[in-house]
């Protein structure tokens, strides 16, 4: 594992984060986002299922629309407050590794980006994850993936991290190897079904910051990496091109900022 530092990392962090955003552009992103195929063709056609770390609550409002009767927890109360200002769906500030939900009754909990996040790792939620979920009911989590650049880069990875420590930083996150992340899903009697890297652009847009002009553009462009603007221009089929090679399984294992991984429970 590589364990990130934050040098804001505060108990309003997560306030402010989701302050930086509106519930409507994440669920327009969402509604469009490849994430969202790889979750619901994951979950199962009926039952109850929780989005756990739900932040501003796109999700649970997406998984509604289709159909779903999906819930969320989080621990920002002002994120959930502002998903609910948008749409009436049920949502509760909760600790992950404490839910007030009976044992054995969902059928499918949701987590994304959201585990890594606790300084004593991510088996407490994990556990709690598989208490609450009903035998045979799926899991789908992800957590920041430990890729081959970031491989690569370890070692320097490790010496920046460790001297934002010893200025004060404060623990921020983990980022998991394929194994590492099978390995403690595995602990807690979940079976994985299949594992997806994602958002292989992550490294790009950061890149791309560091260019002259690089913040404005990446500022402008949404969803879509600024690389690919770069390269195609208007030639739509050439986007089309960057975009695949992008999102082959090579690129993902290389680029892939997040894992996602199906699991099923014992």
């Amino acid at each position: 594992m590589l364990t990130y530092y934050s040098a804001t990392a505060r108990e309003d962090f997560w306030t402010e984060h989701w302050g930086g955003h509106t519930v409507e552009e994440l669920l327009a992103v969402a509604r469009v986002s490849p994430l969202t195929t790889l979750i619901t063709d994951a979950l199962p056609p009926a039952g109850p299922v929780l989005e756990a770390g739900c932040g501003l609550g796109q999700y649970v409002i997406l998984l509604r629309e289709r159909g779903w009767p999906a819930a969320g927890v989080d621990g920002s109360v002002e994120a959930l407050a502002a998903c609910r200002r948008v749409a009436a769906v049920p949502l509760a500030a909760s600790d992950l590794r404490a839910l007030a939900i009976r044992s054995g009754s969902l059928a499918a909990y949701v987590s994304l980006g959201v585990v890594e996040h606790d300084p004593d790792g991510p088996d407490a939620i994990l556990a709690e994850a598989r208490r609450v979920l009903a035998s045979g009911g799926v899991l789908v989590i992800s957590a920041p993936y430990l890729n081959g650049v970031r491989r690569l880069g370890a070692p320097w990875i490790r010496r920046r991290q460790s001297a934002l420590a010893r200025r004060g930083g404060t623990f921020y996150q983990y980022a998991f190897t394929r194994r590492e992340f099978v390995a403690a899903l595995g602990r807690h009697g979940f079976t994985p079904l299949a594992a997806h890297p994602y958002d292989p652009a992550r490294v790009l847009r950061a890149a791309a910051r560091t260019l002259p002009g690089g913040r404005r553009r990446a500022a402008g462009t949404g969803s879509e990496p600024p690389v690919l603007h770069a390269v195609a221009g208007r030639r739509g089929w050439l986007r089309g091109l960057a975009r695949r090679a992008l999102y082959s399984e090579p690129t993902l294992r290389l680029l892939g900022h997040m894992l996602l991984v199906v699991a099923r429970r014992a």
